[in-house]
């Protein structure tokens, strides 16, 4: 017997909104977007030298957040990524567990849909728990997100507490406006890079 859908009347956020919300104080924290929706929110929040969009790669987000953040553990590295994306390699929680880069967290903008896709059903949409995936796999902390207040209560774990973190913020399944995002590879490496290194990327 399937699983039922569980029911959206509860959900109230906006994507666009909820990652406007956490990025607005992100200081210099270094941001991965997963491939299609995800990095348009990021780019609609406010195009940033210090944010790496991700094309053609699902399923890769949270490694390569991963990667970052071993390799810059001064500085905290958000991941933002859809539903649909981060079920495409969720194995990755379990290395990422792991490892435990304390400077790491990652945001599921999950509306419970492929929304570059159709709007086909995810799996979370039938009660696969994320969230609870997590915590199983050893992150330090990780919640699921429905409301405004709970947002806010988990800012300081996206942007400094000790991690890895893992927030489920649900969302309306509705189309949103497309924006131009940079998606020229090796520029955004380029970019990215100088952001990071400065004078030293030269090198």
């Amino acid at each position: 017997m399937a699983a039922r859908k569980a029911k959206p009347a509860h959900i109230t956020l906006q994507r666009r909104a909820v990652v406007k919300r956490i990025l607005k104080h992100r200081g210099d924290a270094l941001v991965v977007s997963g491939i299609g929706n995800a990095s348009q929110d990021c780019a609609a929040a406010g195009d940033d030298p210090n944010n790496f969009y991700l094309f053609g790669i699902m399923g890769g987000a949270a490694m390569v957040g991963l990667g970052m953040a071993l390799a810059q553990p001064k500085r905290r590295v958000v991941v933002i990524t859809g539903d649909g994306e981060l079920l495409a390699g969720i194995g990755s929680l379990a290395t990422i567990g792991v490892q435990a880069p304390k400077n790491l967290a990652i945001v599921v903008i999950d509306n419970q849909a492929y929304g570059a896709t159709g709007m086909q059903d995810t799996h979370t949409g039938h009660g696969v728990d994320l969230a609870a995936i997590a915590l199983g796999s050893g992150f330090a902390n990780a919640a699921t997100v429905y409301t405004a207040p709970e947002l806010e209560a988990a800012m300081d774990p996206i942007l400094e507490d000790r991690g890895p973190f893992l927030a489920v913020v649900k969302v309306h399944a509705k189309a949103v406006r497309r924006v131009k995002v940079p998606n020229d590879g090796p520029y955004m490496r380029s970019r990215f890079r100088r952001a990071l290194l400065g004078d030293a990327a030269d090198d």
